[in-house]
């Protein structure tokens, strides 16, 4: 019997490219930009997570809680500090099983109403893919997360049409002007 938990790609790869780089080419912001980045993974907005290298670190820019909550080393061994420094995607759907830090999944987040989550879920799956210049120098990194008590909670499994798709996406983001270092946001 095959499994219907096959995650959003399937979804996701009926996504017309030209309508996704639609969607976010039209953002003038990182917070737009993130909302439709949610909306083409159908995941929610607390889920997604943009970092803009800044000397040498990575700076929140989405969400915009986290902006004023630190810094991620790209000298550290965090998964974006990796993703950025191999320029490697990662996916993994057993998330809460790899060792990291969770001092960010600590910070209270916004719902989709605005309004300030009294508990925040642990990150269980997560696609993290580095944002680039056509050129090839790293900008950033956008990660895509589902949360939950348990992976069983969390949603379905991300999928390889997953990844491919926030890939297309993290090239789009590349092109955005609020993703270039010292940009205001």
């Amino acid at each position: 019997m095959q499994s219907t938990n096959q995650g959003i790609g399937v979804k996701a790869a009926k996504s017309d490219a030209a309508d996704v780089e639609k969607m976010v080419t039209t953002s003038s912001s990182p917070e737009e930009a993130c909302a439709k980045v949610a909306q083409a993974l159908h995941v929610r907005r607390s889920e997604i997570a943009l970092m803009r290298v800044e000397k040498r670190s990575l700076r929140f820019l989405y969400p915009t809680e986290l902006r004023s909550a630190g810094e991620i080393p790209l000298s550290g061994t965090s998964v974006a500090a990796r993703t950025a420094t191999t320029r490697a995607p990662l996916l993994s759907n057993a998330f809460m099983r790899v060792k990291h830090v969770s001092l960010f999944e600590a910070v209270r987040l916004k719902n989709e109403e605005g309004d300030l989550v009294n508990e925040q879920m642990p990150i269980q799956k997560i696609i993290s893919v580095p944002v680039m210049e056509a050129e090839g120098n790293v900008l950033g990194v956008v990660q895509v997360s589902r949360k939950g008590l348990d992976a069983s909670l969390a949603g379905p499994d991300f999928s390889n049409d997953d990844q491919k798709l926030l890939e297309k996406v993290s090239a789009i983001l590349g092109r955005m002007p609020f993703m270039k270092e010292g940009a205001a946001i």
